[in-house]
């Protein structure tokens, strides 16, 4: 089998202008980057409003593991298979991040024969749209910053600043700075920091913005200072918000692509998953939704972060619900969970997948708890054999009643994925509810949904939140935040918040580090653990094999 990125580039990619016009978006709408990229304008998306909705399908996922799962390339598959069954359908996709292309991703836009393309475009700057997000990010910090050099008006109080700095790339050594040093001339020196663009809070306002009113409004709700006494300083205070969206302007419009079998896809906005909400932008699911039967689209990493934030976030916010969800797994990921190591995952070994199917199981009965109908999509790899993908099916059907269907879109491309495109269909338009059960209500306190996330979906016994954080929550309410949903921020490894104890672990602690108010994005991130808001790279970085090749072609990006 050829590398993904050998595969996307013996593709014969079809014009932007004729994938638009299959789900009927005119020439005009279009603003075209190259040949095979277009954003489409803000215009036409409010054309659409008055259009009926088609159908959300919700991909996600058993927790992460090295051994792979394949989201993005399952949520691309089941967009062609869809399309290849005669359902119109849009795909709904998260922008890469520089960061984990570098890093340990490599690319990130599905592998084998089921990739969005141009891959190498989407996986570096495509349109440019998170370095205007950095953009915007890093000109709030600098009107912060020149607010106090300029006699500090509102008398924000430095050691209260909340607003750190972003850069879209996974650098350890910024992620605590002193900032302003060398003089009177340069400001007043104080401690700051930097994280990933993807973790800033404009990429969640961006992300959660319905327009460009509702992009600067939620801009200007952003706490990103106090005063002495106390008092919120919003950036609609500074008077930040006009200029950012200016800035922010083109980028909220979706970006157009195709995949390998010409199938439309909208890649737009990328928040983590386990330091954000994980899902692409609401302005492109909408607008998939509007301009197809059915729209695919992804929450990041696994359901119990992805999927949860996607439900009690992204639809408590928009009114969205899903008519199916679909949970990727694969028999190599399982055995990992079930205790053997990588190198060991090409032999067959059923036991360990029984005892590695915990982590599945605990999944699907989160996502039944939403109250959404549930197909499992076993991923096919090479190395599986068919006795542990019919032990696999037989533990799915007989322990949990749900359908697992192999899939082999990775190599077969739509047609690999036809059979789990005709169960998601019977599931979608088998009544699935209006309103999904949101795991806690909104007039709980902060601390009793973070309580019930984590006994609920992660088997905790019980939360310990330090007092730093405690602090931080009962001022949240007593500011009037009380009702924002959470926004757990974990390692994407594990139930639990270490990273190591895989599986299904019950009974552990989770332990609340801190916490931060996005009033913009309207949620509060509660970091758990050692989880990092700016990444490091590993020992060898993806980068180390990112390279132009004689002919000036790039080679590496997976």
């Amino acid at each position: 089998m050829p590398t993904d990125i050998e595969i996307a580039r013996a593709a014969t990619l079809q014009p932007i202008s004729a994938i638009a016009d299959r789900i009927g978006i005119p020439d005009a709408a279009l603003h075209p980057y190259g040949r095979h990229i277009a954003k489409i304008d803000h215009a036409h998306i409010a054309s659409l409003e008055a259009k009926p909705e088609g159908k959300l399908v919700l991909v996600t996922a058993i927790s992460p593991t090295p051994a792979g799962e394949g989201k993005t390339t399952t949520t691309v598959g089941l967009g062609d298979a869809l399309n290849r069954i005669g359902k119109k359908t849009v795909i709904c996709l998260r922008e890469p991040s520089l960061g984990p292309c570098f890093g340990m991703k490599g690319g990130a836009a599905g592998g084998g024969k089921a990739q969005v393309v141009p891959m190498e475009a989407i996986n570096l700057h495509f349109t440019g749209d998170f370095h205007a997000i950095t953009s915007a990010h890093s000109l709030a910090a600098a009107l912060i910053d020149n607010h106090i050099y300029w006699g500090n008006e509102r008398g924000i109080d430095l050691r209260r600043i909340a607003w750190r700095r972003v850069v879209d790339m996974n650098d350890r050594a910024l992620r605590s700075i002193t900032q302003s040093l060398g003089g009177v001339a340069n400001g007043y020196p104080r401690e700051d920091g930097f994280d990933i663009t993807v973790a800033s809070e404009v990429m969640a306002v961006f992300c959660l913005a319905r327009d460009l009113a509702d992009l600067e409004a939620r801009l200007g709700r952003i706490v990103v200072a106090e005063t002495r006494d106390r008092k919120a300083v919003t950036l609609a205070d500074l008077k930040a918000t006009g200029a950012m969206t200016v800035l922010l302007k083109d980028a909220l419009q979706p970006n157009l692509v195709q995949t390998l079998e010409g199938s439309p896809a909208l890649i737009h906005g990328g928040p983590f998953a386990n330091i954000a909400h994980g899902c692409n932008s609401v302005i492109a699911t909408r607008t998939g939704l509007r301009l197809g039967d059915y729209a695919v689209t992804e929450a990041g990493f696994g359901a119990d972060l992805g999927a949860e934030k996607f439900i009690d976030i992204k639809c408590r916010q928009t009114g969205l619900s899903p008519s199916a969800v679909v949970i990727v797994a694969t028999v190599r990921a399982l055995k990992m969970h079930g205790g053997v190591e990588k190198k060991a995952l090409g032999s067959e070994n059923v036991a360990a997948l029984e005892k590695g199917f915990a982590n599945l199981a605990r999944h699907v009965e989160n996502v039944r708890r939403f109250g959404l109908p549930v197909v499992v999509a076993v991923n096919h790899f090479h190395a599986d054999t068919e006795a542990e993908h019919a032990a696999l099916k037989a533990l799915c059907r007989d322990k949990l009643d749900v359908e697992a269907i192999t899939c082999r879109h990775w190599a077969e491309g739509g047609a690999g994925a036809e059979d789990l495109a005709r169960a998601v269909v019977a599931l979608a338009e088998g009544g699935a509810p209006k309103t999904p059960n949101f795991v806690y209500p909104e007039d709980a306190k902060l601390t009793d949904k973070i309580r019930t996330i984590a006994q609920t979906l992660y088997g905790a016994a019980d939360i310990q939140v330090e007092s730093k954080a405690a602090a931080k929550l009962a001022q949240f309410e007593k500011d009037g935040y009380g009702k924002l949903p959470v926004c757990m921020a974990k390692t994407q490894y594990s139930f639990s918040t270490d990273p190591g104890l895989i599986g299904a672990p019950s009974g552990h602690v989770v332990a609340v580090r801190d916490v931060r108010l996005s009033a913009g994005a309207g949620f509060v991130v509660v970091i758990c653990g050692e989880i990092m808001t700016m990444p490091g790279l590993p020992k060898v970085p993806a980068a180390e094999g990112i390279y132009l090749d004689a002919d000036g072609q790039i080679e590496g990006l997976f």
